[in-house]
Order: C-alpha cells, then structure tokens, then sequence
C-alpha cells in the first residue's frame, strides 16, 4: 500500500559527525550536533524519543533503547558539502564533479561583464564571511553604489547591497544576470542575494535572501512525483535550489519560525504527495556565524514544534528528518563541514528499526518515490524494509 502524503523536513546542516572523507574537505573532527549538545539551551526530547540519539556516533546523548522510529546515519557521494549539492543528492541526483570554487575570487573577464551588464562596479572579490564583509564594506558601497560580490569555501557568488541603494527586486535582478553569466566552467552551485539595512558602522542582514541555483542536470524524484500526477510542494528554500524544476507548488518562508508554521497550515489540508521542506536558520543564522547557543535554542524550538507536528499525522502519512551537510559552529572557520546526516523515519505503517549507516543520501529519493507508490530507483529495497513489506 503506497502512503498518501511524505513529509521530508531538511534541518539545514544538522550534521552528526565528520564523514569518512572528511579530511579531503578538511573537516576531520566536526560534529555539529555534539558541538551543540554543549550549550546548556539544548533539549531534544522529541528528536531523542523518534531515535536520533541512537545513532552511530551519538554516545555523548543519553540512548534511546526503543526508538520510535526507522533510523540511519547517511554518508554523502557527491564531491561537495554545500546546500544544492546535499539537496540535489537528496533527491536522487549524485554530483561527481563539484561545482567550481573561488578561493582567490572571481576572474576579472567575469566582473568586467557583470559590472556592463548592471551598470555598477564591484566590491571585495573574494572569499568573506557574510556578516564582516558588509562591516567592511558597507559604508564604501553606501558612498559609490557599487555592489559588495564575494565567495566562501562554497560555490557561490553572492551580492550584498543596503537596500536602499539597491532595492531587493533589483537586486535580484542583478542575481539573474550573475546566474545567465555564471554557466559553463563558472557554473556555480548558488547565486545569492544578500541585502541588507543599517547604518555606518553597524550593518544588519535581513531575510529578504534569495538563491539563484543552477536547474538539476537531470531528473530528480520530484519531476517523477509531478510527472505521476501527484503534488510536489516546496517550502522555504526548496523552490530556489531545485530552479523551481519538479514542484507543483512552492511557499517561500522568512526563517525557521515561518517555514515550521507553514508545514503545519500544509499538514492540516488535504493532499496527496510530498512536502519538501527546508528550515534554513540553523546553517544561516548560527553554523556560520559560530552561535553554539543559538542553534542549540533553534534545535529545541524546532523539537517543541516537532512534538506537536506529530500529532497532525494521518493514516498513511510519513515524516522524514534528515540535514543537507554540516555547519559545526564550534569548528574553526565559518564554512560548511563535510558530515554525516541522520534520517529518521515515522509513521503509524513505518516498522522502528534501525538501518545503519547508508552510503548515499539518494536513498532519501528511492524511499520518498517508494512510500508514494512511484517508480524510481530501487537500489536499497528500503521501502519494503521499513514499512515490513505492506
């Protein structure tokens, strides 16, 4: 019997542990979650009681004996740890080539064309951390107009502009220029709009960011669930890193808070298919900024959210958690961090068990299309196996 209706809620960069390749990335040693774990504003008792805590690596939480839940850590095949990688992987498309990055900024021919086709100069140039590149620059860009572009460890081009120089649709129209210029052997992963407001010298991002991803390559399982006649609805981010390819619907959210009271609105109505749903300020608001507190708060406000969630599901609904990468905010530097993420997997026909570590988060896709009774990739033969063959 195929389910009627899959949540999958993406904790972005809830990671559980450095992954096998993680010194490749320069990444051995990170944990977000046990980094987090620290804080004394961390309680996950919801997350405990589905399994999280059960997990390989998960000994510094008190175990879950019985968890309520199918559980599996998940190691990522594709050569990147950024939020359109792990999110295409999640959907079924492994990238072996990684996007291109900038360590040294972007190529002059590039910005040359850029600067012609929107008519203003450019700032900066060069791997930044988001909050201290505006600090530094914002009251430049403020006198002369010209947009502050800069990069990260990530493949990204992201544009910063005060937002009264640059309203935001302008500047997201200066993002789709970037994106028509950013193809080819500069085709980064994201092109993103960073406004922000304030004046000189304290400057303060808003959440009025926007990402400009390049479309998947190939078919995901959420142009197989469209293609079936089922719904396919995005909510948060989800729209901009799949380039809107696959969905039927999508909900643009301003945080964690917006996107948690939409799923819940999403929940409460009938629908038959999935719901994709991003949850962005653990990775943008705290990871990156090195806010141990204040993602561990995050993570608790989103497991008190989560205890009442469960009980909006009907017969033959699913729930899966699972992270796109990891963002430590206790690792040195401001980047993303090659992990492991969990998946965790309920429902009234899902059997508790425990899956052990899988080597793809492509089975995320081969389960949702599975659960939904749609033809996909079966590598795994998990649906069968979580559900005791119903």
């Amino acid at each position: 019997m195929s389910m009627r209706r899959v949540f999958l809620i993406v904790l972005d960069s809830v990671g559980i542990g450095h992954a096998p390749d993680a010194a490749d990335f320069g990444d051995a040693g990170a944990h977000t979650l046990c980094s987090v774990s620290r804080s004394p504003h961390f309680h996950i008792p919801t997350l405990t009681h589905l399994g999280l805590s059960s997990l390989e690596g998960m000994d510094f939480l008190e175990e879950n004996k019985a968890p309520a839940a199918a559980i599996a850590r998940l190691c990522e095949c594709s050569r990147g740890k950024d939020t359109t990688t792990g999110h295409w992987e999640l959907a079924g498309l492994v990238s072996k080539t990684p996007f291109p990055t900038y360590p040294d900024g972007f190529p002059t021919d590039l910005l040359e064309e850029f600067s012609r086709r929107t008519g203003r100069g450019v700032l900066c140039n060069r791997p930044y951390s988001g909050t201290q590149v505006i600090a530094d620059y914002g009251e430049e860009h403020l006198k002369t107009g010209a947009l502050i572009v800069y990069t990260s460890a990530d493949s990204v081009f992201q544009i910063a502009a005060h937002e009264s120089i640059v309203p935001p649709e302008q500047l997201y129209n200066y993002c789709r220029i970037a994106r028509e210029l950013c193809q080819g052997e500069h085709a980064v992963g994201r092109v993103i709009a960073r406004p922000f407001t304030g004046d000189a010298p304290v400057f303060t991002r808003t959440d009025r960011r926007r990402d400009f991803s390049l479309e998947p390559p190939r078919p995901t399982v959420l142009d197989a669930i469209k293609n079936a006649g089922l719904s396919c609805i995005g909510v948060g981010k989800i729209r901009d890193i799949f380039a809107g390819k696959g969905l039927t619907e999508y909900h643009l959210t301003h945080g964690n808070d917006d996107g948690m009271a939409c799923t819940r609105q999403l929940a409460q109505r009938d629908f038959h298919g999935l719901c994709f749903v991003n949850l962005v300020d653990f990775d943008m608001l705290y990871g990156h900024r090195n806010d141990v507190d204040g993602y561990a708060a995050a993570l608790t406000e989103f497991d008190r959210w989560l205890g009442e969630f469960l009980s909006l599901l009907k017969e033959n609904d699913v729930l899966m958690i699972t992270a796109d990468h990891g963002c430590d905010p206790a690792f040195p530097g401001t980047d993303h961090t090659r992990e492991c993420v969990p998946l965790l997997i309920y429902g009234d026909r899902v059997v508790p068990q425990r899956l052990g570590t899988l080597p793809t988060f492509a089975v995320v896709a081969e389960l949702v299309a599975g659960l939904l009774g749609i033809p996909y990739k079966n590598t795994y033969r998990l649906t069968e196996k979580i559900t005791g063959g119903a």
